[in-house]
């Protein structure tokens, strides 16, 4: 074939891969910038500053259903914390768990991630990690905030989003 009789294949060819990209840009322009959870993590200095609000309310007495900022439960602890460094979470440790990545290996758990406690696949306690196996905490009734040391090994962490 000659390249005059090819000039219209080309043609045709650059113009459908063209139009190929057009229509794959407006796709993407309409559905707007990536904003999945899953790339919207705490940074380590914020989740660190998070660890220090927490050490701020140490001694500030438990109290079921308060959420700071003189008295606590313990997933109003880490919802006021997390809420000085400009993240919202909702009240209930269950809860919590739908707001953080898991973390599986423990080795990859900073300062300021959350540790949830289990019983029976269950959560029924959440707090925030200060590091080297202890935690900030809102423990019970009749207690205060106060870092204690993980007593158990039913519990799993996660990364706030």
């Amino acid at each position: 074939m000659s390249a005059t009789r090819l000039a219209p294949v080309r043609l045709l060819t650059t113009l459908s891969v063209v139009l190929a990209l057009a229509a794959t840009m407006f796709a993407v322009a309409a559905v707007g910038p990536s904003t999945s959870k899953a790339s919207a993590f705490v940074s380590a200095a914020r989740a660190n500053t998070a660890a220090d609000w927490a050490r701020t309310r140490k001694g500030s007495p438990y109290q079921y259903g308060a959420t700071g900022p003189n008295r606590f439960d313990c997933s109003g602890l880490t919802r006021w914390v997390y809420a000085r460094v400009g993240k919202s979470l909702p009240h209930s440790s269950s809860a919590q768990v739908g707001d953080v990545k898991r973390i599986f290996h423990r080795s990859n758990v900073r300062r300021g991630d959350l540790v949830f406690f289990t019983s029976r696949g269950s959560v029924y306690h959440v707090a925030i990690y200060a590091g080297h196996g202890y935690i900030w905490h809102a423990p019970y009734s009749g207690a205060r905030v106060r870092r204690d040391h993980i007593w158990t090994s039913s519990v799993f962490y996660g990364r706030v989003r």
